[in-house]
This record gives structure tokens, sequence and C-alpha cells, in this order.
């Protein structure tokens, strides 16, 4: 077993699973102690590495695309204090950071993880019940159906609407994104066959975020959100299935290919609405995007 303890946290890795332990510093941040330890399974590593500097080093993971949901619903715009996937390494322990990375690494070569997306989620997500406080709303979530409250601060238009209740089942992507610059972040809940172009300040089913503490928390309650919804490759093969599988063997007679251009034309459409509406991630999107292209 592999084993490194830091103030920033502890790593354990027994050969099947690593271990993260947020820790008790207080320049831990609030979302680490709030997620609490994770457990990851060594099928959801695409790598690990370790970066040296003068003062302290870092050890970093790296997840294969679709195997943690709470990366998922971030967009891996979780910053650094907040990512659970970074530990601060003290230069005193530096040799200890290496071990533990060549003892992970030959790990992943000895039972030939794969680096490709994983095609189900491998970590359960944030524990339910949950409920966060931040910018203008609460956002609360029992498993089955989110809530969202609002607060003195809510747009007067938004807040009118009342209290939200959503169910997971009604639900076709949600995402959070946090403040940068001047621009604020969100909490949005995308409903299927309702997406909107509302700013979140407007929009009855986002949460507005304004860069203050509590805001990552709400990445918590959008990953729990994910876990529960169909992960990203089966919602590709379900509402996107592959051309070839509908495609005629042979052309269509001339007097039907303009047709047949006309249905290439509306299946770029329809992948450019699911792209948007956030069903597809970009890659998907390019894949399908281009399969219809080639037929064209």
């Amino acid at each position: 077993m592999a084993e490194i303890i830091q103030k920033d946290g502890t790593w354990a890795f027994d050969g099947d699973a690593l271990r993260l332990t947020p820790g008790r510093d207080r320049n831990v941040s609030l979302l680490r102690r709030t997620l609490g330890e994770l457990v990851v399974p060594l099928g959801a590593l695409a790598g690990i590495s370790f970066e040296q500097g003068k003062k302290s080093g870092r050890l970093r993971l790296r997840l294969r695309d679709g195997a943690d949901p709470l990366l998922h619903a971030s967009g891996g715009r979780l910053t650094e204090p907040n990512d659970p996937y970074q530990l601060l390494v003290e230069s005193d322990r530096y040799g200890v950071a290496e071990y533990f990375t060549d003892e992970v690494r030959n790990a992943l070569l000895l039972d030939e993880v794969p680096c490709d997306p994983a095609t189900e989620y491998l970590l359960p997500g944030p524990s339910v019940p949950l409920s966060v406080s931040a910018g203008d709303g609460t956002a609360s979530f029992d498993g089955e159906h989110i809530r969202l409250e609002w607060n003195w601060k809510t747009e007067d238009a938004k807040a009118a609407a009342g209290t939200r209740t959503l169910a997971v089942t009604d639900l076709a992507a949600v995402e959070w994104q946090p403040a940068a610059g001047l621009e604020n972040g969100h909490l949005r809940f995308t409903v299927r066959g309702a997406a909107t172009k509302a700013p979140p300040k407007y929009d009855p089913n986002s949460v507005e975020l304004w860069g203050f503490k509590k805001d990552p928390l709400m990445a918590l309650v959008a990953a729990a959100v994910q876990a529960r919804l169909p992960h990203p490759s089966a919602a590709a093969v379900t509402d996107v299935p592959p051309l070839e599988h509908h495609a005629p063997k042979q052309l269509a007679p001339a007097d039907g290919r303009e047709d047949d251009h006309d249905a290439l034309l509306r299946r770029l459409r329809e992948l450019g609405e699911l792209h948007r509406t956030g069903v597809l991630t970009d890659e998907e999107f390019a894949m399908a995007k281009q399969a219809v292209l080639k037929r064209m």
C-alpha cells in the first residue's frame, strides 16, 4: 500500500482504488471539506502526474472522460483549490510523492486500464439529501426532485414564478459554471423540451452565482443530479443513433436525392440543437456532424 500524508490531505492506494481524504488545514477549500473522502477505482483513472516546485509540488489525477459526474457537470471548471483530484505536496515529501506516482502508474499498466472515455459513471457522485444556498437562491436535492427557492436578491420577474420543483426525470441536462471576471456564474437545469437562452438572472430554472465562497458548493448539487441522469454515452446512443444504422444500402433514385439531402440538413439542425442543450458533448457532436457531412 502506498500513502502520502500532507496538510492538504491524505492519498492512499491499495492497488485497486485510491482513497482521497481532504486535510483539516484551514486552507483546504469548503467544497473539498463538504465533499469528504472520495474512493476512486483504478479503472476510473486515465493517469497521474507529479509536478515539483521550489517550495511545494502537486500531485494530479486525470480521470477518464465520463467517469465522474462532478467533473462532467462542472465541465472541468473547478478551480485549483476546489479540485479534489489535486494534492499540495511539501518539498520534504517529494520522494514519497514520486514513489506514490510510480505505484499508481505501474498498476495502470499491469491492469491495462484504458484511457478512452468511460461508458458509465465509475464514481457515485455526492450523497443526498443535499441543500446549498448561494447567489440568488437555494438549491435542494433529495435524489428525485430539485427544489429552487429564491431570496431577497432575486430578480423580481424570476422570483414572481415562486419556488420551483423539478423532477430528475424531466431534465435533459444540468450545468454548473463559476463566475469569471465580470461574468456571473450559474447552476442551470435544462428541462427536456423547454430549453431557454435566457440569462440565469431571469431563468426560473437557474441559480445565478456571483463569485462568493459558497458558489463551488453548487457544483456538488449539479454532480448529484448528473449522477442520476443518463450517462452521456447512453444519451448519444439513445438520442442520436448512428446514421448508418438507418441509411439505405444504396443511393435513392435520382429524383429522390433532393429529399435525402434535405433530410441530412434537418439532421444537422437536430444535432446542433442537441449540442446547444447539452445532450451532446463537443466530441460527440463533432463525430455525429462529420458522419452527416460525409453522407452529403
